[in-house]
C-alpha cells in the first residue's frame, strides 16, 4: 500500500487499495477452504493407513491368518480403507468448495428497497 501524504504513519484507504486488499484476502480464503477440506484431510489419512495396512496383509504369514480364521483380515481392510480414501478424494475433485458469496452483493442498495416491494 502506498503511503498517505497527510499522515505518514497511516497508510493509504483509498477505494482501489480497499478493494486490491479485499481481493486478496478473498484469494487467501478461498485457498484454505480448498487445502483445509475435511473431504481431503480424511481421504488422505485413509489412503495412507490403507497403503500400509494393505502391505501388512500382503507380508502377512500363514501363523497370522490363521489366528484369524483363515481370513486376511490385513489385506481386506487395508483395500476398503484404500476405496474410502479414494471416494473422498474424487469426490473432493469432482465437487470443489465453492468459492465464498460477496454477501453485500446480494444485499439490496437501501435506495432501491426491498426486492418483494
Amino acid at each position: 500500500m502506498t503511503d498517505n501524504p497527510q499522515h505518514p504513519d497511516r497508510p493509504d484507504h483509498s477505494s482501489e487499495a480497499l478493494q486490491r486488499e479485499i481481493t486478496e484476502l478473498e484469494r487467501k480464503s478461498e485457498t484454505a477452504a480448498r487445502l483445509f477440506d475435511i473431504r481431503r484431510i480424511i481421504g488422505g489419512l485413509f489412503v495412507l493407513y490403507g497403503i500400509i495396512i494393505t502391505i501388512a496383509g500382503i507380508v502377512a504369514s500363514d501363523a497370522d491368518i490363521d489366528k484369524a480364521e483363515g481370513i486376511n483380515i490385513n489385506l481386506w481392510t487395508g483395500l476398503g480403507m484404500l476405496a474410502l480414501g479414494l471416494f473422498f478424494l474424487a469426490w473432493l475433485w469432482l465437487r470443489p468448495v465453492a468459492p465464498p458469496v460477496d454477501v453485500e452483493q446480494l444485499l439490496p442498495d437501501a435506495e432501491k428497497g426491498h426486492p418483494s416491494e
